[in-house]
């Protein structure tokens, strides 16, 4: 099980030990947590979850913004063989009152600034318990328990009861083509085998002082680079939730001698934008990690010319089919940037057609990805999970080919997503609930590019003879019903919308139109 034999083990004098007093995680360049530390508050956690009546298989919803405790709570649930709910904190009431109530979470730890979100919910999901962690204890509403109830527990080592490496161990919901998200379910087999197959695609040793960049609850900030430094002994700096800035990346990148950061391109683009960078020479950093979205070829030279000694790290992947599938070498970029690389150690990636047959190098289908780290199922959704998880691969939905080189580059999406500041956007979702509007017609989602965050959302309206709609109304109408970068930025009205023989939407022709 991924923690609850290697970690103890390593920190209480097996012979492969992890001193005690290394640092394991530090939040940014404040408070962090020691191995010794770290195991003692899961120990802790764990004990506490299981007062609560927490046992093996019960799911355990997450709602923090990033915090040491966050990490401690993940690898508590993981002890006891529960089954951690990792929730986007961006998300309306509405939308986790779907996730709580579809997962049947148990207990719901959450953030005492998102009290509100929760507050409007707390009946209508099946929680037994409400743990309001952070915040002072007189703010704790009264449906709730403070979250000092965690540190009740005792720190001794928690025992594993039967758990082995097929149990679950999280659940991350997707965005759902069919306006409904996903949860995809991961074992502790999953969890352990993806973090060994970076360990051994980029060789760490435990020296590593890795960086990650995103909010917890997504798998580029946890199971992407920083559990597999965590697996061999290594450093990791999480940053704060809200507020991302990176001249303060950055100072912490220089001052505690960063060697390994996950930077989305938005991100690399702010960073050589700065008039901070001009009198850094990052001198320890060795490499950054980066996906979600095309770099621009332009960034990849400009980083190469000022930082000859930092390897770019391209990278291809998705949560139910394997987080990162495939790489790009630093010394291919130059050559190969147009393409995300080749599949990662115990990883096998084909291009299938209609029924999932390999095609040929050079034929653009399906990708389909086979790993030790494809989810075992989508949770509660038999259909989906047949559709998608078939004879041990994964279809991507994602379409794709390789050259003769053997190198993969994306052709498109065979799902409706938008790729926004690195979240998933799925058009159905936000189109269902703009066609209850009483004004509106018809409508389509499409993404359009946008400087920053790559891609943006564009709602594409027909109204209703005779309403009066303005695009405020529509920003206002989806106020609290889902979360803001899934909102439409902007709004265009038409007459009509295109449309094949069949009456199916030619989404590629509105995307044509309004690419500008």
């Amino acid at each position: 099980m991924f923690d609850l034999g290697y970690f103890t083990r390593r920190v209480e004098g097996d012979s492969q030990t992890i001193p005690p007093s290394k640092i394991a995680v530090r939040l940014e360049d404040q408070q962090y947590w020691t191995y010794q530390d770290l195991h003692e508050k899961s120990n802790q956690y764990g004990h506490a979850l299981n007062q609560l009546g927490v046992k093996k298989g019960d799911r355990v919803g997450i709602l923090l913004y990033n915090c040491l405790e966050y990490i401690g709570l993940y690898f508590a649930i993981a002890k006891i063989g529960a089954i951690a709910v990792r929730l986007n904190f961006r998300l309306s009431s509405r939308e986790l009152e779907y996730i709580l109530n579809d997962s049947g979470a148990k207990v719901l730890c959450y953030h005492s600034e998102l009290a509100p979100t929760i507050q409007e919910i707390y009946e209508k999901i099946p929680a037994e318990h409400f743990i309001h962690v952070g915040g002072a204890r007189s703010e704790c509403p009264n449906w709730a328990e403070p979250g000092t109830i965690l540190e009740a527990g005792s720190t001794r080592t928690v025992e594993p009861d039967g758990i082995t490496m097929k149990d679950p161990v999280m659940l991350m919901y997707t965005s759902g083509t069919t306006g409904l998200p996903k949860g995809s379910l991961w074992t502790h087999g999953n969890t352990f085998w993806f973090s060994a197959m970076q360990a051994m695609k980029w060789n760490y040793t435990g020296d590593e002082v890795a960086m990650t960049t995103g909010p917890l609850y997504h798998v580029g900030a946890m199971e992407d680079v920083a559990l597999p430094v965590l697996l061999r002994g290594g450093t990791v700096h999480i940053t704060k939730s809200k507020g991302f800035d990176i001249n303060r990346v950055l100072t912490v990148i220089t001052e505690h001698q960063v060697t390994d950061c996950f930077l989305f391109p938005f991100m690399i683009y702010e960073m050589l934008n700065s008039p901070h960078i001009n009198s850094l020479q990052l001198e320890s950093l060795k490499r950054i990690y980066t996906g979600g979205d095309p770099i621009m070829p332009k960034a990849i030279e400009e980083l190469n010319e000022r930082y000859p000694h930092i390897g770019l790290i391209q990278v291809y992947g998705l949560t139910e089919g394997t987080p990162i599938a495939a790489s790009l070498d630093p010394e291919d970029n130059q050559t190969k940037h147009h393409t995300v690389g080749k599949p990662l150690p115990m990883t096998e990636i084909k291009i299938g057609d209609g029924d999932g047959q390999r095609l040929p190098n050079g034929s653009i289908g399906e990708i389909l990805i086979k790993s030790p780290a494809v989810s075992m199922e989508y949770w509660n959704k038999p259909e989906a999970t047949q559709d998608t998880f078939r004879d041990g691969w994964c279809r991507t939905g994602d379409l794709g080919m390789f050259d003769q080189d053997g190198f993969l580059s994306i052709s498109g999406r065979k799902k409706d997503m938008i790729r926004s500041g690195g979240e998933n956007v799925y058009a159905a979702e936000i189109e269902d609930l703009l066609y209850r509007h009483e004004a509106i017609n018809e409508v389509s989602i499409i993404g359009v590019p946008d400087p920053k965050y790559i891609e943006t959302v564009c709602a594409v309206v027909v109204k209703k003879t005779g309403a009066d709609l303005t695009e405020q109304d529509i920003v206002d109408y989806l106020e609290g019903k889902l979360a803001s970068y899934k909102r439409p930025r902007k709004v265009i009205f038409v007459d009509e919308l295109p449309r094949t023989p069949s009456g199916k939407v030619q989404k590629f022709k509105l995307r044509e139109q309004y690419s500008h």
